[in-house]
């Protein structure tokens, strides 16, 4: 009762404070360059044509055709809007006292954050691990107007063992207790791992997360640890896909992202120590590989800026294992793995910036051009969403520009100027576009 009282409360007031745009109509915009998400060729000069939501057409040259408004971006180099598929929008409340963190908070942080990852550039979030409730609630929000924010897809807690990665009774007094489903994500058996599934699934999850493997960021167990067992990782797969839901494993260590590739995973997030058997396996079965780079840097650089606030062992892994998640990049790139772009932000700097994961896959040997379509074309692929990611006949109008060449400076897509979102504009001119 007490969280839907919060959440309430919580919509009443963002939709007084921040206000959305107004209704999608018919627009063209002039682009001076495009990329469009899925092809190696960056289009110059062409007319992209929007009713209502959806992309009409794309015309060469500048066209205006009668009771079209013309959105002026001749100078600006236009893409789709781009995709975080490893977010957790939840976060950005960085406490030792995870007894003190209250459903409220928890709410008005995501509304902060979902506004935040908008205007930046990011139309779609993949979220792989939060409070179902909260993130239900936002998901509501954003479609029916009250908020701003990204389309989103999300997992609920992601499903881990007693003493696993999301086991948030870890180190916490045993006497101490909570009456909200904090630990219903443990499971310890395919039964409970089944059961477990559909219950999200119930509570309108559209993927499931797992822990195959130790963290990083966690305490009490090494990365390379398997933690799920073999049947468990059987019942979850099995039982998701039965409900037509897709698997993300978090997994750094080999045994755990074998094991799950052999169960049928649909995709790697990390996968720190992945062998080049294990790549082959990721071809031949069409998994994504989400390498999540920003998260490594950014705790790798609060391990070494503030140690003492960090538990030895996860100290110790940021420093020492992190640095290894961007050869196994580069080596999956090489090898032919299919890649989305996932963040991990782990709330140490406000969300809102997903954009630095594209510095991090470029300095991993990513090409430019193909960090981008890991951000649209690919991770549209991923996450089940058809409809977007390309700029193409027919597609959501989900529309970005940066005025520069991301090609050549890929740092253009941190300074995103304009944002469209199924044919509304939410960003102009680099501010946001706010009714009166």
């Amino acid at each position: 009762m007490r969280l839907k009282t919060a959440l309430r409360a919580a919509a009443a007031a963002a939709a007084l404070a921040i206000a959305t745009p107004a209704l999608a109509k018919d627009y063209v915009i002039h682009a001076g360059h495009m990329i469009d998400g899925y092809t190696q060729t960056v289009h110059g000069k062409v007319t992209i044509v929007i009713h209502d939501d959806r992309i009409v057409r794309i015309d060469n040259g500048f066209t205006t055709p009668a009771g079209f408004e013309v959105i002026d971006l001749s100078t600006s180099t236009v893409l789709p809007g781009l995709f975080d598929c490893h977010a957790h929008v939840t976060g950005g409340m960085r406490t030792a006292n995870r007894m003190a963190i209250t459903p409220e908070r928890i709410v008005i942080q995501t509304a902060t954050n979902m506004r935040a990852i908008l205007m930046s550039g990011f139309t779609f979030i993949r979220d792989v691990s939060g409070n179902i409730d909260v993130l239900k609630a936002t998901k509501d929000s954003i479609e029916q107007g009250i908020t701003p924010g990204p389309r989103m897809i999300y997992s609920g807690m992601s499903l881990t063992p007693t003493g696993g990665p999301a086991d948030m009774s870890k180190g916490m007094d045993p006497a101490w207790t909570r009456s909200d489903g904090w630990i219903d994500n443990v499971v310890d058996s395919p039964d409970e791992a089944t059961k477990a599934v559909r219950d999200r699934h119930q509570k309108g999850a559209d993927i499931i997360k797992i822990n195959a493997s130790g963290g990083v960021a966690s305490t009490g167990i090494d990365v390379k640890y398997q933690v799920l067992a073999n049947d468990e990782l059987k019942a979850i797969i099995d039982t998701a896909h039965s409900l037509h839901m897709k698997v993300a494993a978090h997994a750094h260590g080999e045994a755990g992202i074998h094991s799950s590739l052999l169960a049928g995973i649909d995709s790697i997030e990390h996968g720190t120590y992945a062998s080049a058997e294990d790549y082959q396996l990721m071809k031949a079965k069409g998994v994504f590989l989400v390498p999540t780079l920003y998260a490594a840097n950014e705790i790798r650089e609060q391990a070494l800026k503030n140690p003492d606030a960090m538990a030895p062992d996860v100290r110790a892994k940021a420093i020492n294992v992190t640095p290894l998640m961007s050869g196994n990049l580069t080596r999956a790139y090489k090898a032919g793995v299919k890649i989305a772009l996932g963040t991990d932000q782990l709330g140490y700097h406000p969300l809102g910036d997903s954009a630095r994961e594209f510095v991090y896959m470029t300095q991993a040997g990513v090409t430019p051009m193909d960090a981008i379509i890991a951000a649209t074309g690919n991770a549209a692929e991923l996450t089940g969403q058809p409809d977007l990611g390309r700029i193409q006949d027919g597609k959501f109008a989900d529309i970005i520009a940066v005025s520069g060449d991301p090609i050549a400076d890929v740092t253009e897509l941190q300074r995103v100027q304009f944002v469209m979102k199924g044919g509304k504009v939410f960003k102009a001119g680099g501010k946001p576009i706010i009714e009166d």
